[in-house]
């Protein structure tokens, strides 16, 4: 009896001891989506260039195209990379910047990569796509979701390229895929509220996933559903 009587302290002891899992206040469904998009850049890290940009391509398209005044209720807003995963759309731009980082983080050189702004001939609009340059003299290679096979610039007639840009750079394109550079990255301020929105998702991902889940909610109300 006495063993008995120890080992149901023990017992209890441990169940006392073990605290309940956290809840992280995420939805099922978007802590799969962002754990698929986490695998795709663990994975990618031992493929090649060309390996990454079709995974990246693929993942992003599948998202559903949604307006930035629908969506974010601005009328041009740059999501960043994990509030387009989580919301689970987003327009020409958020698709880009996701597609864009997505490949960095697998470990592509951030020089072989641009956000370039187009005007799309067949919908008579801005458009931005991302471009890939395997060397710096190369025609690029075009991810984009209108088009979703990746094709050489001088492929996509129905494009027609006005500036680029990445971290390192701000260029003026032509037609005949020559350019200028113009400035750094640094003048343009959507670029750099990106980042420093990034740089917040960074230091606590988790909260940021669980309040961007309510992205259609004020920031007050986002935070007060969240733990």
């Amino acid at each position: 009896m006495k063993q008995l009587a120890v080992i149901a302290l023990l017992v209890l002891m441990v169940g006392c001891s073990s605290s309940p899992k956290k809840d992280s206040g995420i939805s099922p469904e978007i802590e799969a989506r962002v754990a698929s998009w986490h695998a795709l850049i663990d994975k990618g890290q031992d493929w090649s260039d060309a390996q990454r940009m079709k995974a990246a391509n693929d993942f992003v398209n599948q998202l559903v195209f949604v307006d930035d005044i629908k969506h974010w209720k601005q009328q041009d807003y740059w999501a960043t990379p994990l509030q387009t995963i989580v919301s689970g759309g987003g327009d020409c731009e958020d698709f880009s910047i996701a597609k864009f980082f997505t490949l960095t983080e697998m470990g592509m050189q951030e020089d072989k990569l641009r956000l370039t702004y187009v005007k799309a001939l067949t919908i008579n609009q801005a458009h931005m796509v991302v471009s890939y340059y395997e060397t710096p003299k190369s025609t690029p290679l075009v991810l984009d979701n209108l088009n979703t096979l990746i094709l050489p610039a001088s492929e996509r007639d129905d494009l027609w390229p006005v500036y680029s840009f990445n971290g390192k750079g701000l260029w003026m394109n032509n037609r005949n895929h020559q350019e200028d550079l113009l400035d750094n990255s640094d003048r343009i301020s959507l670029w750099q509220r990106l980042q420093k929105s990034m740089d917040v998702e960074a230091a606590d991902e988790q909260t940021m996933i669980c309040r961007y889940q309510y992205y259609d909610l004020s920031s007050s109300e986002a935070r007060a559903r969240c733990p």
